[in-house]
């Protein structure tokens, strides 16, 4: 896999646990936990909004 410029997502703060994104000239985007950045989910920009779009939606805390 290419070098990517992976950034820290804004939701993840100040703790130990981050997800990562980082995007390709290509289309695709790539996520990673920090605890286990070799563990890579590719997807493309409208996945991943449909990723988030479905999260969002789902009842309870973060979903309200």
């Amino acid at each position: 896999m290419q070098d990517l410029n992976w950034q820290k997502s804004s939701f993840s703060g100040d703790g130990s646990n981050c997800v990562h994104v980082a995007a390709t000239p290509y289309g695709t985007v790539h996520l990673r936990e920090s605890d286990a950045p070799d563990t890579v989910l590719t997807t493309t920009a409208p996945g991943l909004h449909a990723l988030i779009s479905g999260l969002k939606n789902q009842p309870g805390p973060r979903g309200q």
